[in-house]
């Protein structure tokens, strides 16, 4: 079916006006396959790029059926439930819940960590029927028995992959066992590794299956570059290509809060104005900096992996990976933030020498070469590219290297929960 208009899809007179006041009158892909879908009562597995639309493609379905009943609000016994990875991801969904649900009468609350948890507790004592959540602060506020699942009827899990990635897996698995079986169940991933698969298996009753875009594929308008590039010299190659006016908003990605940090204070010092934006940032502090530079006050905003998906800013001309990531998939959602709604964007890699495994992990999930700028160094003697990954450099046994590999990735997971 070819839908052209929100007006063709059996939404509401209160959610066509909503979205008449914020000039949405034409469905991205997803919406269009989506809502149909949805307002029938099927469950739906959605395989969506960042920036495709689907928050409005489970919004807006999920607001018109509880519009229906929301007389029979009960205190902590939200009806939806929608799960998201990062406190701004949350913010964000929420602000769209509310801005699409304006002219109905239906109440919602956003739930995350690194605040105080009273003014969430008393919303849910005057009854909610919607909560948008991170998986550790429901959880603490379901062991205080601050909040019931027992009468959700609608469950949506966004960026579920990154949700595994940070390690939320059990958690996500035990506020599932808390609710009915009788319910309407949505997850949403960019990618499908196999660990998404079997969690969409276990949760979904027959769902169909909406495909926008391949999996893990980027826009293809991107304009995506590589530096080979020592790492001492990244800083000045940064300054370098900020010095072109057409870097007008900025995202430089890291991989750790401490170089984070101190690339936005060389940045400053420089005269470029630059936030940075991770997982040890008070909420209040990322607020102000996401504020800052949606509003234009400040050019370049600085992040880890962790923030990379509740970043929604239009217009981002650039996203610069100053460290690649050390898993290739991270790389499609960093680049997630720009060239959205149609409107074009570059993506600028920095790779030295400990990078260039990486490198060709992100070409291989890309299925194609990043556009080299300058000169391609020549690869490593005996290098197997059939792995993916450097040779092992010279030093402690192998084993010993993947003890430590493996337990750094744990830390990463438990300091994830912790900072969500």
């Amino acid at each position: 079916m070819n839908i052209s208009n929100f007006s063709e899809l059996g939404l509401a007179e209160p959610i066509q006006r909503a979205l008449k006041s914020r000039d949405h009158t034409i469905p991205t892909p997803i919406q269009a396959r989506a809502i149909p879908e949805l307002l029938a009562g099927r469950d739906m597995l959605g395989i969506a790029q960042t920036g495709t639309g689907k928050t409005a493609a489970f919004a807006l379905p999920i607001l018109q059926r509880l519009a229906r009943g929301h007389e029979n609000r009960k205190p902590r016994s939200p009806r939806a439930l929608i799960l998201a990875p990062t406190r701004e991801l949350a913010i964000q969904i929420g602000e769209e819940f509310r801005a699409y649900g304006k002219f109905l009468h239906l109440r919602h609350v956003v739930i995350f960590g690194g605040v105080s948890q009273v003014p969430q507790v008393k919303a849910l004592g005057r009854g909610v029927d919607i909560v948008v959540a991170t998986p550790g602060r429901l959880l603490d506020l379901m062991n205080q028995r601050q909040i019931s699942l027992g009468a959700v009827e609608y469950l949506v899990l966004d960026e579920a992959d990154r949700m595994l990635d940070m390690g939320f897996v059990r958690d996500v698995r035990k506020i599932i066992a808390a609710m009915p079986r009788a319910r309407q169940s949505l997850l949403f991933s960019a990618t499908m590794p196999s660990a998404v698969e079997r969690l969409s298996g276990d949760i979904l009753s027959n769902p169909v299956r909406i495909e926008v875009t391949p999996p893990a594929t980027p826009i293809e308008r991107l304009e995506q570059r590589v530096y080979h590039v020592n790492s001492p010299d990244k800083m000045a190659l940064l300054a370098t290509i900020l010095k072109d006016p057409a870097c007008s908003r900025v995202i430089v990605f890291s991989r750790t809060k401490h170089r984070a940090n101190r690339i936005a204070e060389r940045l400053a010092k420089w005269g470029v104005s630059a936030d940075a934006i991770h997982g040890n940032k008070s909420q209040g502090a990322r607020q102000r900096a996401l504020k800052r530079f949606r509003a234009g006050e400040a050019r370049v905003l600085v992040a880890t992996d962790i923030a990379a998906r509740g970043i929604d800013v239009d217009k981002v001309s650039h996203i610069i990976n100053f460290e690649l990531p050390n898993e290739a998939e991270s790389y499609v959602h960093r680049i997630g933030r720009t060239a959205r709604a149609g409107a074009g964007g570059a993506a600028f890699s920095f790779c030295d020498a400990s990078e260039r495994g990486y490198l060709r992990d992100i070409e291989r999930l890309i299925k194609r070469r990043l556009t080299v700028v300058g000169e391609e160094p020549p690869p490593p003697a005996n290098d197997d590219r059939s792995e993916g990954q450097d040779r092992p450099s010279r030093g402690a046994p192998r084993h010993r290297r993947n003890r430590s590999r493996n337990g750094g990735r744990n830390r990463r997971q438990a300091g994830n929960r912790l900072s969500a």
